[in-house]
This record gives C-alpha cells, sequence and structure tokens, in this order.
C-alpha cells in the first residue's frame, strides 16, 4: 500500500528543515501511549482516531479524503527525542493562539508504527500540514514559532 500511497499523495518538503532525530536509532522512554494528552490542546492520535479525524487510508487508499474541517497539523515525535521535545511547547502555544483555525496532533511513532510507516517517517520531529482543500504538505525536523507561524499563514489559512 505504501507504493500506492505515494503516486497519489505528493509528498512536499518545505525549505524549514533545521534538525531531526533518526526515528529508526533509541525507542527508550517511550511511556506515553496515542490516548494521552500532555495538552487539552493538542489530541494524541491512535490509528483509528486519525482515521475517524483525518484520512481513512484503508476505504480511501487511492485517494487523500480529509476528514477534518479545520486545517491541522500532525506531528509526528517520540518521547526520546529531544528535538521533538523541543518543539512542544511551541505547539502547545499554536494551538492556543490558533484556536478554533488549526487542529494540532500528535502521532508517538514508537507507538503508532502503521502510521509512521504510511508516512515513510524516517526523521523525527516530522510535521504533516493539512490544508482543509488540496494536498497535504510533508516537513521535518525542528523549528521555532514563527517558522509554524509563516507554514500556517501560507500552507493552512491561505484560501480561509
Amino acid at each position: 500500500m505504501n507504493k500506492l500511497f505515494l503516486s497519489v499523495f505528493p509528498v512536499i518538503l518545505l525549505a524549514f528543515t533545521v534538525s531531526g532525530c533518526n526515528s529508526t536509532s533509541g525507542n527508550e522512554g517511550s511511556n506515553l501511549t496515542g490516548d494521552e494528552k500532555s495538552s487539552a490542546k493538542i489530541e494524541f492520535l491512535t490509528k483509528e482516531t486519525f482515521k475517524q479525524k483525518v484520512w481513512d487510508y484503508e476505504k480511501n487508499q487511492q485517494t487523500w479524503v480529509y476528514e477534518g474541517k479545520l486545517p491541522a497539523i500532525i506531528d509526528f515525535y517520540a518521547d526520546w527525542c529531544r528535538p521533538c521535545r523541543m518543539v512542544a511547547p511551541i505547539l502547545d502555544e499554536l494551538a492556543e493562539d490558533y484556536k478554533g483555525k488549526v487542529v494540532i496532533y500528535k502521532i508517538n511513532t514508537q507507538v503508532e508504527k502503521e502510521l509512521a510507516a504510511i508516512f515513510k517517517i524516517q526523521s523525527i520531529p516530522s510535521f504533516l500540514y493539512i490544508p482543509v482543500q488540496g494536498q497535504p504538505q510533508m516537513d521535518k525536523g525542528l523549528k521555532d514559532k514563527a517558522a509554524f507561524e509563516k507554514i500556517i499563514a501560507e500552507v493552512l489559512l491561505k484560501n480561509n
């Protein structure tokens, strides 16, 4: 399914990459499950909630059909990843700043390995930016708040 997915899902790497962790190294400290939340504003996704809220890739294997009503950012992370821990408070701030305009989700790549494989996550943190209309865009690496705000304005809220 990954080959089919990549043929119909254009992945665009944005030019904001700074640094990241290799998602294949280390799995120590992975204590969070997909249901736990560090913030009331950010939702942790499991395979099932991803299919309900983002994209049911089993039902729509050949086309991207976004299930959400608001643009979204998905943070693919792992607990052991230092850059992932550094970006977490920034995402918490963004969730508050863009409440009602942009939804922020997190996917633990150590727990939700199928989702990480579907998106071919090899470096974390990685981010999926999902506009309401159009194709999502993949990005990776540590960013500051200003970089996220630029992406939100140019990719997620451009047509809203």
